[in-house]
């Protein structure tokens, strides 16, 4: 069974004012667990969103409920749950995965299972987009997609591959017929990642502003669309994290408005807010070869 929360992005209710003392009590709250940065524009939105959690609980002020998180362990999830959800798509930035079918994925040798980590997966779009790439072009050879997040909310989601069918536009129409299930009866006008796809896609709750878990190594990092919510200091500490769990000439995918120049040595620029880890004594990567229309 699916729970979802009720969000709200706008103003609070008449009467419950958020002021600024205790936004800055919540902005300095997330930082420190998440490492997100909200500037003075998110005020309305941290209102709105956590605005029902205070009258949930029948209290009276936000200064009240940012006290009750430090005493309710469940609350203090939900919180994070409401404040950390980012918007995502099915193959979202399609030249990542052109890039990833044309260019990476003929270079696995198939010495080992084909490992991509989706690091900040949200609801499960990006790690199904992948995972629906390699299980067209890969054939027999073996792979896995690792997605991890924040949020245990949006991973509940991923876990269940359960996407409303208005979705099902952003997938392309080879990919939509022969890994995606279309609903009847009661699950109609939603859509099921199918479990030849599934069976290789797996979910964690991970905190990248933390000490890594023992995950393993990749040959594939996507981090997209996330290191725009971290000040330098965070993103670095991110960036060296990961880029510990990326195999020498392994790839890091980024956001399109996103950059590493000068962030992390490890990390060599290869176009298109791509990267690769250099190899100790190898020549730096060949730029990419850009495609004539």
């Amino acid at each position: 069974m699916l729970i979802k929360y009720k969000e709200w992005d706008g103003n609070a209710p008449a009467g419950l004012i958020l002021s600024d003392h205790d936004f800055n009590q919540f902005r300095h709250w997330i930082f420190e667990i998440s490492g997100i940065s909200m500037g003075p524009s998110k005020k309305a939105l941290v209102a709105g969103r956590l605005a029902r959690r205070v009258q949930h609980h029948g209290l009276r002020s936000f200064h009240a409920y940012f006290e009750h998180l430090h005493r309710d362990t469940a609350e203090h999830q939900i919180a994070i749950d409401l404040l950390t959800t980012n918007e995502t798509h099915f193959f979202r930035e399609p030249r990542h995965f052109e890039l990833l079918r044309d260019v990476v994925l003929p270079g696995h040798t198939g010495a080992h299972p084909l490992r991509i980590w989706s690091a900040a997966s949200s609801t499960g779009q990006e790690a199904y987009s992948i995972a629906m790439l390699l299980a067209h072009t890969l054939g027999q050879t073996p792979w896995e997609v690792f997605g991890s997040d924040l949020s245990t909310r949006v991973l509940e989601q991923a876990c269940s591959a359960l996407y409303d069918i208005a979705m099902a536009r952003e997938i392309p129409e080879d990919f939509l017929r022969k890994f995606c299930l279309k609903g009847v009866g009661a699950q109609a006008g939603r859509f099921l990642i199918a479990p030849e796809v599934t069976a290789h896609v797996y979910f964690s709750q991970i905190n990248l502003n933390q000490e890594l878990p023992n995950v393993g190594d990749f040959d594939v990092i996507f981090l997209r669309n996330v290191l725009i919510y971290f000040n330098e200091e965070t993103k670095r500490g991110v960036i060296d994290r990961l880029q510990k769990k990326l195999r020498p000439g392994g790839w890091f995918f980024v956001g399109h408005s996103e950059s590493l120049n000068g962030v992390n040595p490890a990390l060599e620029s290869y176009g298109y807010s791509v990267y690769r880890k250099r190899v100790p004594g190898a020549p730096p990567a060949p730029p990419p070869k850009r495609r004539h229309t």
